[in-house]
């Protein structure tokens, strides 16, 4: 393609769509602690801006719903919420044959075009669409910080001359209604993609893949995209998830752990047990797991039915009181962690996520080799979860919720895989392997039962991306061993009940 430049409508041509009621639910969702106030009051305006956009009103249509979505919240926080939240939905709606054409202009300028908020689309666009630049509206922001709600006024045609220089763009891709806008500053104007042509080398010298690079982090409660119907039947459920979640939360603090494989049908969940557990005579056994969501450790004590503690880092101080396992917080520092991790196996059992954090896709971020250093009794566990309505995991929010937004879903299901304890040639101590081999050994071994593909990301490369910082928890130096009171509180329970 030479030097030739592109510009490409983002709504409607890059993604198939070009509907923007979803992604504003989406923020106004996620943006901030009065979200579910603006989920219900932007699907109780949805039937009157229907009704506009069939009459023409799609400019107004489209500033209602950014005022509803965005006004009095942080612009630090729509910013976040945007990078973190979106790109998963969007990427699910990406219109492969258009991206092929805008990633073929490799030498070239590409541009992206959008009606929405440039805020909403700017990071997806360069880091999964190949763009260069983005040219969308602005959204107001006072001299607080604060999002006014209100786009500022400028034409596209008028930022894309600035772009450009005043010079034509050579290939303009977009929908028939934007002949009056971008498409008639291009020489060649497409309104379906253009014939594929070769792919080019990239500027390293290498060729581009044939699909967008996947999301592996987001953030965000919602798991399904929030179309008028299915906002509706979530804003329905979430007062009945809420009860249900509090009822299966207390009986999961009564009920003895070799019960709850037998309650959890009865409250709607399912737990799937693949592999043999190993019997409750052993102690002193690592059980190494991958980390979905904060409940890994308790469902794996649920399989094995009886208590056992679990490593750590940065959960609330809810999540430890709701807790029914003990937990072992841990600091971050190897030599302070690693004799805490011993003195627990000199005890007994202990599961560890060695992650370090969740991971919501099919991908195992980089496990620390610290757990290979400490034990050559190690039990690999692949544990993996699914929820259809909210995810039980977040960067940004109050991980205090996660439990809660777990058990909210109408059927939760856990999946547990007993892999079987590494040999002994397979370790440190006796086979003569290093840390840093048998963790991607194991590594390897829960990505091939998982059907997942390992990564070299860590905790710290999903917070810079989620969070814009670097996952740091400022309290973990805390006690090494939390037993919360509600685990005395079942004690004694039992104790009265028998």
């Amino acid at each position: 393609m030479g030097d030739r430049t592109i510009a490409a409508e983002f709504e409607g041509t890059l993604l198939k769509e070009d509907d923007p009621f979803p992604y504003f639910m989406l923020l106004a969702f996620e943006s901030n602690s009065l979200g579910l106030f603006r989920f219900a009051l932007l699907l109780l305006l949805c039937p009157v801006l229907k009704l506009l956009g069939r009459m023409g009103h799609d400019e107004l249509v489209l500033r209602v719903m950014v005022f509803v979505a965005v006004a009095g919240v942080e612009a630090a926080e729509v910013e976040a919420a945007a990078r973190a939240v979106l790109p998963k939905f969007f990427m699910e709606d990406v219109d492969i044959a258009a991206w092929q054409v805008c990633r073929s202009f490799a030498r070239g300028r590409r541009v992206v075009v959008t009606r929405w908020p440039r805020v909403m689309v700017e990071r997806f666009a360069k880091e999964h669409l190949c763009a260069d630049i983005v040219v969308g509206r602005e959204i107001g922001v006072n001299r607080f910080g604060f999002a006014t709600g209100l786009i500022k006024e400028e034409e596209h045609v008028v930022k894309l001359a600035r772009v450009f220089g005043g010079e034509p763009i050579d290939v303009g891709l977009g929908r028939p209604e934007s002949d009056r806008g971008f498409l008639s500053l291009c020489k060649e104007k497409y309104h379906s993609s253009i014939p594929l042509l070769p792919t080019e080398p990239s500027q390293t010298g290498l060729v581009e893949p044939n699909r967008p690079r996947p999301v592996i982090f987001h953030d965000g409660r919602l798991v399904l995209r929030p179309t008028p119907l299915t906002s509706l039947l979530i804003l329905l459920w979430f007062p009945l998830g809420l009860a249900l979640a509090v009822l299966r939360i207390a009986v999961g603090l009564l009920v003895p752990f070799r019960w709850m494989p037998f309650a959890a049908p009865l409250l709607g969940g399912k737990l799937i047990v693949r592999g043999r557990p190993p019997p409750a005579t052993s102690s002193g056994v690592l059980f190494v797991c991958t980390h979905r969501t904060l409940m890994d450790p308790v469902v794996l004590a649920a399989v094995l039915g009886r208590s056992i503690p679990a490593v750590t880092y940065s959960i609330s101080r809810l999540t430890e009181l709701l807790s029914p396992i003990p937990t072992v917080r841990l600091s971050r520092d190897r030599t302070v962690d690693g004799a805490r991790i011993r003195a627990e196996l000199a005890r007994g059992d202990l599961a560890v996520c060695p992650e370090g954090t969740t991971c919501r896709e099919p991908f195992l971020l980089r496990f620390s080799a610290l757990f290979a250093e400490l034990t050559d009794r190690i039990e690999p566990v692949a544990l993996n979860h699914r929820v259809g309505v909210f995810h039980a995991t977040t960067a940004r929010g109050w991980k205090g919720m996660d439990p809660v937004y777990f058990f909210m879903n109408p059927r939760p299901v856990y999946e547990v895989t007993f892999l079987g304890q590494l040999p002994a040639e397979a370790t440190c101590g006796a086979g003569g392997r290093s840390a840093y081999d048998v963790a991607n050994h194991v590594q390897r071994m829960l990505a091939a039962a998982l059907g997942f593909e390992c990564t070299n990301f860590t905790r710290r490369d999903k917070y810079r991306v989620l969070a814009g910082n670097d996952g740091v928890d400022g309290n973990s130096k805390s006690p090494a061993t939390t037993w919360p009171w509600s685990v005395r509180v079942k004690e004694v329970l039992r104790f009265l009940l028998h």
